[in-house]
């Protein structure tokens, strides 16, 4: 019956009690899925493999029990993620989806007897929403579950916000942790990962008392590492923002005197025209970095500089973009010392990665579109910071005889009374200028 219902991939929805028609595979392991994992409870009128849903066809999410409404928020959060996966498998293959049984347990569990309005995994997510908008401590985290549990007994809570920050880990968009040598010279990543010494000035990877290491290992700096392809993955994946992402195609100014997104001009308009390949799929995504150092302790006595490294996508609407919550935090540079000119070190995970998605690209399920999944690729168009951090990006200084970005090896500068001074600008006047030829500047007529 559901064999002339399988899309133009040869997928179809599974209804055993894992996937719950959130997760589609080929027909030949729809069998031995439901074999293995039990066929759905409430799953009476095959609604997603050819029969005709009815009025009284259900409210609830086949499968979840304790009357948790369809419109559940987290049902379409976990209905992204697991179509996003599902679409994996056609490329790479079958995968499990024995990390989903806790959200799954989460999403069918009432959060209390009688409390039909919220989920218990949907309560919280918004709890740790809270904490994190309200800056909340670790320890004061727990001490709200236990005050929620001691008042309501039945309340279906985890114990700790260590078991909360484990569940959201299954979410994806998780990080990396890299450990850093004392010295900024390099990272315990890839080939030095086993490495107890830095590579480079053989001092030791962890913290030492009284020369020698403590019981656990203490690396001297972590370096933070958020990738940037799952998090794109999940703005294609998305129906909400695939569409938006098609935005500088779609929805640019049609005025040509007019620039109100960078998609207006000359530098995104000279970018298609040496990489028509690239240009020539809407869909792949054009980027803006930003970094800058600041004092997380927000105490100014406290010598203390943290470097985070921001994404901007440019492919979502104006109004959108430089929202706070689509801008993609790829790195957390630790301190106690800006980075300065060893920031390259720090860069190289984002680096590689974004080589990646420009060569290699990345498969992608696009929720806005039928042609299910698409190679994705990605390009970094331009770095965002002001003067001293675009010194440590680019690595030309900022300061001294050659610190002019335009000029270059030509900065016209000399010593006055003890600091730089820079002239040299009537080069800009018109040619035919009188102050060009007037030698009471500096002696010298300009004929740049």
């Amino acid at each position: 019956m559901a064999k002339p219902f399988v899309n133009d991939r040869g997928f179809i929805k599974c209804p055993c009690r894992r996937c719950l028609n959130n997760a589609s595979h080929q027909l030949e392991d729809l069998e031995s899925h439901i074999f293995r994992n039990g066929f759905m409870f409430g799953y009476n009128q095959w609604i997603h493999h050819g029969e005709p849903a009815t009025a009284n066809a259900g409210t609830t999410v086949a499968g979840l029990s304790g009357g948790i409404h369809e419109r559940d928020e987290m049902f379409d959060v976990l209905d992204d993620i697991i179509s996003e996966d599902a679409d994996e498998d056609a490329v790479g293959g079958p995968s499990s989806n024995d990390q989903y049984d806790d959200l799954f347990a989460g999403l069918r569990s009432e959060l209390h007897p009688g409390v039909s309005s919220f989920s218990a995994l949907n309560f919280l997510v918004k709890l740790m929403h809270l904490k994190v908008l309200n800056k909340w401590t670790n320890k004061s985290f727990d001490e709200l579950l236990k005050l929620l549990k001691l008042a309501f007994p039945k309340i279906d809570l985890v114990e700790s916000h260590y078991e909360a920050k484990k569940l959201m880990t299954k979410m994806g968009l998780g990080y990396s942790s890299i450990h850093v040598c004392k010295n900024d010279c390099a990272l315990f990543w890839k080939e030095n990962s086993l490495k107890d010494t830095c590579p480079v000035c053989s001092e030791s990877r962890w913290k030492l008392q009284s020369g020698k290491r403590s019981g656990k290992n203490v690396p001297h700096k972590v370096l933070r590492y958020f990738p940037v392809g799952p998090r794109l993955k999940r703005l294609f994946g998305t129906s909400k923002t695939a569409k938006l992402m098609r935005w500088h195609s779609t929805g640019k100014s049609k005025d040509n005197d007019v620039m109100r997104h960078p998609v207006d001009g000359k530098s995104w308009q000279e970018f298609d025209k040496r990489h028509p390949q690239f240009a020539g799929d809407v869909r792949n995504v054009r980027l803006g970095l930003a970094a800058d150092g600041f004092n997380p302790f927000g105490n100014m006595s406290l010598s203390y500089s943290m470097w985070p490294v921001v994404l901007t996508t440019y492919n979502l609407p104006p109004w959108i973009c430089m929202k706070a919550e689509y801008l993609m935090l790829s790195l957390l540079i630790p301190g106690p010392q800006s980075p300065g000119k060893d920031i390259d070190v720090f860069l190289h995970p984002l680096i590689d990665e974004l080589k990646e998605l420009w060569v290699h690209g990345l498969d992608t399920r696009d929720a806005a579109s039928e042609n299910g999944v698409f190679r994705m690729r990605a390009a970094l168009l331009w770095t965002v910071n002001d003067f001293p951090a675009r010194s440590s990006l680019s690595g030309w200084s900022g300061q001294g005889y050659r610190a002019c970005p335009t000029c270059n090896e030509d900065t016209p500068s000399m010593r006055v009374i003890g600091k730089t001074a820079y002239f040299g600008h009537r080069r800009f006047l018109p040619t035919n200028h009188h102050w060009r030829s007037n030698l009471q500047f500096d002696g010298r007529t300009e004929r740049k």
